[in-house]
């Protein structure tokens, strides 16, 4: 599938409300630009566990939860518990290009329909989500008090070992979002559209300025 070499920073705009687990041909709807907000279970899962899960799939070892139609969340959130709960404090979103040595195989492998996380990925998840039909998204940095109070109840917690931030936590959450399609399953990237648009925008002040 070519990817687009043209752009424009005009997108439309589909505000989406999505049950999990989350259908291929659900995830294949969302176009750069959608607005998805997730209702049902979401997972959390930053490099540590990332590596531990490339680690079980290349030993063929089966994992402690599953990812199947569900969003992964790239995320650290601050959890503590009160009276023998888990609460959570905030769970805003990490840099998702950490993950990216990671992440194909995981999509390839684990059914994810939608990655969350900041600050967009690289091309190998864009090949593996247009190949697998899966979508990346971006939550509002520095909005990890909004997110926490969309989270509903902590449904589990696997590799307590690797830290509070870096366990893989199951939440169930309620109108998480908004979170905005950056990379769609036919290839086209909110940070590419941005890029292009600001280099045609400069090449026309440079050009404005010299005459």
């Amino acid at each position: 599938m070519e990817l687009l070499h043209e752009y424009q920073l005009v997108v439309r705009i589909v505000k989406f409300h999505l049950e999990t687990p989350i259908l291929e041909r659900q995830a294949r709807k969302l176009k750069v630009g959608d607005i998805v907000y997730i209702s049902g279970l979401l997972v959390t899962a930053r490099d540590a566990a990332h590596r531990r899960i490339i680690q079980h799939l290349k030993e063929g070892r089966s994992l402690p939860f599953s990812l199947d139609g569900l969003p992964l969340f790239h995320c650290g959130p601050l959890v503590r518990k009160v009276n023998d709960e888990w609460k959570v404090l905030t769970a805003g979103p990490t840099t998702s290009m950490r993950m990216e040595l990671f992440e194909d195989e995981i999509i390839k492998s684990l059914n994810v329909r939608l990655i969350i996380g900041k600050g967009g990925m690289g091309e190998k998840t864009r090949r593996a989500l247009m190949e697998f039909g899966a979508a990346y998204g971006v939550f509002t940095g520095g909005a990890g008090v909004l997110a926490a109070g969309r989270i509903k109840k902590v449904k589990n917690v696997e590799w307590l070992d690797l830290g509070i931030p870096e366990a893989v936590w199951v939440f169930e959450v309620g109108s998480f979002g908004p979170i905005i399609i950056s990379i769609d399953s036919y290839g086209n990237s909110l940070f590419d559209m941005v890029q292009y648009e600001a280099k045609k925008r400069m090449e026309e002040i440079v050009k404005n300025f010299k005459s």
